[in-house]
């Protein structure tokens, strides 16, 4: 399927501030592909979510809403299966990191917005990790400790599916079977669970992995841009 074939993304858009809501509207609109549409917004979670903005594909949620940061909104609303990108004039690395902790699946800075909404918006949308500058800045400064250990097979399974590989790719390169790739990244997450740092999205594994020099800083930017999409 091609992108003009794909499905449009249904957005809500969460922010207090009319003069931004306008803002992020300008840029999914200037889209070529018109690939994004904005079906509800609003200043409270509870306002943009109540109604028509409760069937989309993604939550656009600025960190800062009424007296102080959200942080610990995130993890209730993707535990209700909500696909959470968070939007923040605050770009500080433990800030960026905490909200990815916290379940998010993308994290915008609002000066790299017209650049990168609608594409975090699109792949996020497909449950597939997006990385911003700031993002891939907070990742690869990150020094917290506990890092598990993973096995050679581990290691490559991942480090080849986050460079676009589907699973049955991997599998053909590696020459194991298919369950047997699904395993491996299975066991990885098992394995930062009891390290103390889950991972239970796509974007959070892709995480860890850049933390702890499983996938090479350098490789961030063209997977951002340019890979396919790895398959659940």
């Amino acid at each position: 399927m091609t992108a003009s074939q794909a499905p449009t993304v249904r957005v809500t858009v969460i922010d207090d501030h009319p003069v931004v809501l306008e803002g992020i509207q300008s840029w999914i609109a200037s889209d070529p592909l018109g690939r994004v549409e904005v079906i509800a917004a609003g200043g409270s979670i509870e306002e943009a979510l109540d109604g028509p903005g409760a069937s989309c594909d993604v939550v656009l949620l600025d960190l800062n809403l009424g007296q102080g940061l959200v942080i610990d909104r995130i993890e209730g609303l993707t535990a209700a299966g909500r696909r959470i990108v968070v939007f923040s004039q605050n770009s500080d690395p433990d800030t960026i990191l905490a909200v990815l902790d916290a379940g998010a699946c993308a994290y915008l800075a609002k000066h790299e917005g017209r650049e990168h909404c609608v594409e975090t918006l699109v792949a996020v949308a497909a449950d597939r990790p997006y990385v911003t500058p700031s993002v891939a800045g907070a990742m690869v400064t990150d020094q917290r400790p506990a890092s598990p250990k993973l096995s050679g097979q581990e290691q490559e399974a991942l480090r080849l599916w986050f460079q676009g590989m589907s699973k049955a790719s991997v599998a053909r390169r590696m020459s194991i079977g298919e369950n047997t790739v699904k395993q491996y990244i299975d066991r990885a997450r098992m394995k930062y669970i009891k390290a103390g740092r889950a991972a239970p999205t796509t974007f959070a594994l892709l995480a860890r992995a850049i933390e702890d020099g499983l996938i090479d800083s350098r490789e961030v930017g063209g997977y951002r841009s340019f890979a396919a999409a790895p398959e659940e």
